[in-house]
């Protein structure tokens, strides 16, 4: 059996609060709403809140895919809930945030994969939060075209699709997901006018050339914003740490990147798919 590798000082978590949190966190706490910031256990939640963002997860709780590094769960999901989009919307305007990020469960199960779904949900927010931006975090939708038009005819200020991991790993950790197929979605967003942007775990076995070819692979169709962030195993059950990779490597890879054409890379081991997404409209 392999011994677990040990976690460092750096990934511990400080976490801090200021008025713009507490008022947040209540109105989360009081209305039962549902952020993934707070189910999915963010280390970046107090930062986020405190600049007034948040990420809202659509679609439920239950995902089609059995990804070996998520910690969703598996199975047959609820069907839609049409009030969902409306829902979503208010509690924005609730929470009274400047930026908000969309996320959603893979939903192979529906004819449309979910498309019309966040469509609606895009619609609902800017109507009822015109001044609010939207930073959207999809799923694949197969490939199929159709479907992620469905989603960029809404307009959201940014489309994000992530890689998670390099070529070479990404079929050991994703279980329908594909390389090349995540990098033509992401190429479909950037060929239709609407910022790209993609995120990466590193810490799962990967080599420094091989994140190297993946930044390489995202300009080639693209992509204008990486993050970059450490991969943290959800339980004994999920894709073992192979390392942690040390803040010096993770600077290493944000000048990298730079250097290399991306507008904005986030590189550092709390970094998520969100983190400081509101600065990335700018």
């Amino acid at each position: 059996m392999t011994d677990r590798v040990r976690k460092p000082e750096w990934l511990k978590i400080n976490i801090g609060a200021n008025e713009r949190y507490t008022e947040t966190k209540q109105i989360v706490d009081s209305h039962c709403l549902h952020t993934i910031c707070s189910s999915g256990r963010c280390p970046n939640m107090s930062e986020c809140w405190g600049k007034g963002t948040a990420t809202f997860m659509i679609g439920g709780d239950i995902c089609t895919r059995s990804c070996k590094f998520c910690n969703t769960q598996t199975g047959r999901p609820q069907p839609l809930d049409s009030n969902e989009p409306i829902h979503v919307a208010e509690s924005i305007a609730l929470m009274k945030l400047d930026h908000v990020v969309i996320t959603s469960v893979d939903r192979d199960d529906l004819p449309d994969l979910g498309a019309g779904h966040w469509a609606q949900t895009i619609r609902e927010i800017k109507r009822l939060n015109p001044k609010t931006t939207i930073e959207v975090l999809i799923p694949d939708f197969q490939g199929k075209t159709e479907l992620l038009d469905q989603v960029i005819k809404s307009h959201p200020d940014i489309i994000s699709h992530n890689m998670e991991t390099v070529q070479r790993i990404s079929p050991l950790v994703r279980s329908a997901a594909n390389y090349n197929t995540s990098l033509r979605v992401i190429e479909h967003i950037s060929q239709n006018g609407i910022k790209s942007k993609s995120g990466i775990m590193v810490g799962l076995g990967e080599t420094p050339l091989e994140i190297e070819t993946l930044m390489d692979d995202l300009l080639k169709v693209g992509c204008e914003i990486l993050t970059i962030g450490q991969y943290l195993q959800p339980s004994h059950r999920h894709y073992p740490v192979a390392e942690y990779v040390t803040p010096q490597q993770f600077a290493i890879y944000k000048k990298i990147g730079l250097k290399k054409g991306f507008n904005i890379v986030e590189s550092a081991p709390l970094v998520r798919s969100s983190y400081h997404a509101e600065k990335h409209i700018r």
